[in-house]
């Protein structure tokens, strides 16, 4: 039996893929650079082989599953060419092995993460179910009817995939390093559309997402009335969201989430939406929804004396104002706090205004440097340029984070896509130390 090897097995999408396949016994090990990532517990967890990079990891035998970030000209890439061995980029080899089961693709600018793990919790609840989660957590089961995966448009990657389904949450413009405007985003959406073959559940309410079309029916879910799945009566609480559901303006059932704001109902119907037209029992629908406890990195809360800390991926201005109101509802008597971390410098400039419009929804912004990338670390632009543009900010460094301690009583959001995790790290430590 092949070795498949991984270049680059602490990326969110590999360690997840190398999860799946562990389940699954085949073996598995991989390879990454030496600094810790949050992606790598649930690998040595699992007893999964982690190495640091260097051509000897390359053998005779093995299969090589390639990170989408690492060149050809990598040495361990270069090294499996000189032995003859099979090299397989990560979305090629995910489009082949879905073909085994009934497939679910999570795709969307914003929410795909989160929707992609209740997706999972729930129909893994009623059918055996394989999962694939962009925050890094992957389930392998060899009696698995359905494969739930998260399918990322950046690069056009999830042309690599043909599913049965797909779940389309919204179109925006984001990765401007990559696509040059919505209409771009757009046509990479609508490609992928033609791929499906059973049908696609969008978003209603989100005007790209009307204009899509299929070879498959298309149903909408959203809060309009022309959605074919719509919630209505939503109540809204500090204990979480209950709405009803109708499917073409005829009562269906009602349904709660441990969750906040408008995006999760969101989440949540498209959920209830593909279980309900694959014939789910809404019993069961119902009681998953209400055992899930989120993702990493989404709304992650930890209590620190009298604050509120909340570990949250968004970087983008839409998600930066969905976790605000998220807070705002569950915690409508305290005082939000924003620590953002920019999250590569074309994002920053293409955005700058929506960053400081999103961010003003805040009653305080604290700001980090900006966080490059491998493909993206410098730019014409600093921090200080989003600070100007928001009224009573202050930059904050990752060595003094005492600032923070002035919030008595506050939720405080340390927002971002790099490594903004450091910065609640560095205050838990001076808030220790303090008292």
């Amino acid at each position: 039996m092949t070795i498949y090897h991984f270049v680059g097995i602490k990326g969110s999408g590999m360690s997840a893929l190398a999860q799946i396949l562990h389940d699954m016994n085949f073996q598995v090990q991989g390879s990454d650079v030496e600094k810790h990532f949050f992606t790598q517990n649930a690998l040595e967890q699992a007893g999964i082989k982690i190495l640091p990079f260097q051509k000897e990891n390359i053998q005779p035998g093995m299969t090589i599953i390639a990170g989408n970030a690492f060149p050809d000209t990598h040495e361990e890439i270069q090294e499996a060419m000189k032995l003859g061995l099979p090299i397989i980029r990560y979305h090629r080899f995910l489009g082949d092995f879905m073909k085994r089961f009934s497939s679910i693709a999570v795709s969307g600018a914003h929410g795909k993460t989160s929707t992609t793990g209740l997706l999972s919790r729930v129909m893994g609840g009623a059918k055996p179910t394989a999962f694939l989660i962009g925050d890094g957590t992957g389930k392998g089961n060899e009696d698995a009817q359905y494969f739930v995966f998260e399918a990322c448009e950046y690069r056009r990657h999830f042309l690599s995939y043909f599913p049965d389904y797909a779940i389309m949450t919204n179109i925006d413009f984001d990765h401007p390093d990559y696509f040059a405007n919505i209409d771009d985003v757009f046509s990479a959406f609508q490609e992928m559309a033609w791929q499906v073959g059973k049908g696609i559940f969008a978003c209603g309410d989100d005007e790209q997402l009307q204009k899509i079309q299929a070879k498959v029916p298309v149903l909408f879910y959203g809060f309009g009335d022309e959605n074919d799945f719509q919630a209505r009566n939503v109540v809204k609480t500090t204990e979480g969201t209950t709405f009803d559901v109708f499917i073409r303006n005829t009562f269906y059932d009602t349904f709660s989430i441990p969750s906040f704001g408008d995006h999760n109902v969101l989440n949540a119907l498209a959920v209830i939406a593909i279980c309900q037209y694959e014939e789910m029992n809404p019993e069961i629908v119902r009681a998953q929804l209400m055992t899930f406890e989120g993702v990493k990195r989404r709304f992650s809360e930890k209590k620190l004396d009298s604050q509120i800390l909340i570990d949250d991926y968004a970087h983008h201005p839409t998600e930066i104002k969905a976790t605000i109101s998220a807070a705002r509802q569950k915690y409508p008597d305290r005082e939000i706090v924003a620590v953002f971390q920019p999250h590569t410098y074309s994002r920053t400039q293409a955005f700058l205004a929506d960053f400081a419009e999103s961010l003003n929804l805040a009653d305080k912004t604290y700001l980090c440097e900006i966080f490059g990338s491998a493909r993206e670390n410098h730019g014409k632009l600093s921090i200080k340029d989003l600070q100007a543009k928001i009224p009573d900010s202050e930059i904050i460094m990752e060595e003094d984070t005492t600032p923070l301690k002035n919030h008595e009583n506050s939720v405080i959001l340390f927002m971002g896509a790099g490594d903004v995790q450091k910065f609640q790290t560095a205050y838990e430590k001076i808030a220790c130390e303090i008292k």
